[in-house]
Parts: C-alpha cells; structure tokens; sequence
C-alpha cells in the first residue's frame, strides 16, 4: 500500500532526508523549506511531486535517476547536485507552473552530477556551476539559435528549435546534454560531438 508523505508549511534545519521508500510518495510543499539539508532522492516518476517550497545550501543527492521532473515550481539557493538527472527543467517559468513565482535557481554547483536533457530557465547561469566534458552546456539556445543551426551537427542531433510549437522559450537560460547518451541517441560518435561543440564559445564544455 502506497503511503502519503507530505513536507510542508514548515522549515527543516541540518537535517537528513531519505526519500528512497519504494512504497512511499512524497510531496515536497507546498510551503516548506530544507536549509543546510542533504536531501536523498531515491524515488522516480510519480512517487516525487515538487510543489513548491526552496531549498537554501542544501546537499541534493539523487540515488537513482530523476527523469522528466520539473523542479521549477521550487527556489534553490546555494545547492550542491550529486548524480544522475535526465529531463529535469530548474528555474522559473514564468505563466507555466502551477506555482511558477515560487521558482528560481542561484548559486547552486551541479558539478559532480550527469545532466542529460536538463533546461535552466529564468536563471543567470553566472551562478550556475554545471558540469563539464563529457556534459556541454548551450547558454541562451534561443538567442544563439541561428549560429547553432547554421552549420553541420553530428548524427540527427538538433540543437535548438527557432519555430513552431516547440520552439525554445525565451527564458531557456541553458540546456545541458550529456555527450555520450546523445551520441547514441543520434547514431554518432562522442568524438564527433565534442569537435561540434568546440566550435562555440558560448557552450561550456
């Protein structure tokens, strides 16, 4: 039997989470805050629901994978990311969210986790710490989207899309792909994409 666990309408302090019961949902919100919390993501799909809250220098471990999840309802502050996040949009998208004015991401290191597919909106990635090689990272896709797909990608790798419904919103601040599942993805080598990446300076790599 599934159990309901709710954090909200409350502040934890140096605390420990372990979100990991196969038979558990949690709902983060609304209402809470985690400060100076490690917080254990064990649980994917439908057993993690983001609300809204914030997280403020706080350790966030995923133990398994997070896949498709939009944390953009929810405000991180000074946050270290560990492992593997595939989807997953940060930030605030203004008018999209349920709770979008509870959103945003600052100062926050995702440099010791995978990123796969994962946007950051309504952020200044100046803040942001991301990871590097064999992750890259494209700053501002819609306003270098005519540079992007002016040349030649790897494979049937499509950087950014500039028209139609699903085009690249104006507050996509970064989209960060990890080479080697892309490479697979689009029938292409790994080498071939870090030579494509090379060639922009606003692509961290």
């Amino acid at each position: 039997m599934t159990s309901s666990i709710h954090y909200e309408d409350r502040e934890l302090e140096d605390e420990r989470l372990e979100l990991t019961g196969k038979e558990a949902m949690y709902w983060l919100g609304p209402n809470v805050t985690f400060r100076g919390c490690t917080v254990v993501l064990g649980v994917g799909g439908r057993q993690l629901v983001p609300m809204w809250g914030r997280f403020i220098d706080c350790t966030i471990i995923a133990k398994r994978e997070i896949v498709n999840r939009w944390f953009t309802s929810m405000r991180f502050e000074g946050c270290r990311f560990e492992g593997r996040f595939s989807g997953v949009g940060f930030g605030q998208r203004v008018g999209v969210d349920r709770w979008w004015e509870h959103g945003g991401i600052e100062n926050c290191d995702f440099a010791e986790a995978r990123l796969d597919q994962c946007s950051f909106h309504g952020c200044d990635m100046k803040t942001i710490r991301v990871p590097t090689w064999p992750c890259f990272t494209i700053l501002e896709p819609l306003k270098h989207g005519p540079e992007l797909v002016s040349v030649p990608w790897p494979g049937d790798f499509f950087p950014v899309i500039l028209e139609g419904v699903n085009r690249e919103r104006e507050d996509t601040a970064a989209v960060t792909i990890y080479a080697p599942a892309e490479a697979k993805r689009s029938g292409a080598t790994l080498e071939a994409f870090r030579e494509a990446v090379e060639r922009f300076d606003f692509i961290v790599r």
